[in-house]
């Protein structure tokens, strides 16, 4: 059974349909990938998933149980953390504090005690931000900003790790890096859900690809089948009127 499930999604805002009936899944120790033009409906579902926007229609599943109604605090005590396409990070903290505080706040509703400056120290590591852990927040480039706000998402233990956009402000070797990260998690079990337009990094970090267009599913599958399907290209290319109407046909 899949770690994670939306089963026939939509959200409405107004007259338009932000998603359309999508239905996808994300596997324990799995990174799945989630891509589509600016627009799809990618954060969107994001937030549907960690109860940050309310569905019009539909169902989230964690490990077949419906949590639909629950609030973000309540899906955040059963594994799911995420990172945010806008950098969310408390800026006035170093980055070893950033990891810190959430590791605190995490045991606080938590049954479990852990060392939490040993957390924090293994998070730094993992990462490769050890050597910027006094480093103010509001200092860092994007993509050790983008590092710091998964550190913090790794000290709440998730066992489902939604990311939007992590690659942003990566130069190629440090992207190959990071899908090497990308894969070790995945590997202790946790299911990854990645966003993300580098699709270098997808195709290299991803087992399973799912695609969005205009809040529509167009398509699921390996990276070899997503990148050969023609949905997919012509979305990319822009043409994705063609997509919306091949995926609603």
């Amino acid at each position: 059974m899949p770690l994670l499930q939306t089963r026939e999604v939509t959200v409405r805002f107004g007259g338009v349909r932000a998603l359309d009936s999508v239905s996808l899944s994300a596997d324990a120790g799995v990174v799945t990938g989630l891509i589509g033009p600016n627009g799809a409906g990618k954060t969107t579902l994001f937030n549907v998933v960690t109860g940050l926007q309310a569905p019009t229609s539909g169902h989230v599943l964690i490990d077949g149980a419906n949590v639909t109604g629950y609030p973000v605090h309540r899906r955040a005590r059963l594994g799911i953390a995420r990172t945010f396409q806008r950098l969310e990070l408390f800026g006035s903290l170093t980055v070893r504090e950033n990891i810190q505080t959430a590791a605190e706040i995490h045991q606080l509703g938590s049954r479990r005690r852990s060392d939490v400056g040993a957390l924090t120290d293994s998070i730094l590591d993992r990462v490769g931000l050890d050597r910027y852990a006094g480093a103010a927040a509001h200092t860092l480039p994007t993509g050790l900003a983008r590092l710091t706000e998964l550190g913090r998402a790794l000290a709440t233990e998730p066992r489902l790790l939604l990311l939007d956009e992590p690659g942003s402000g990566l130069n190629s070797a440090e992207s190959e890096q990071f899908a090497r990260l990308l894969a070790s998690l995945a590997a202790e079990g946790t299911a990854i859900l990645l966003v993300e337009h580098d699709m270098d990094l997808v195709m290299q970090a991803c087992e399973t690809i799912h695609v969005l267009d205009f809040g529509l599913l167009v398509t699921s599958g390996t990276p070899d089948e997503v990148r050969a399907d023609a949905r997919v290209q012509l979305a990319y290319l822009g043409q994705s009127d063609t997509v919306s109407t091949q995926a609603g046909s």
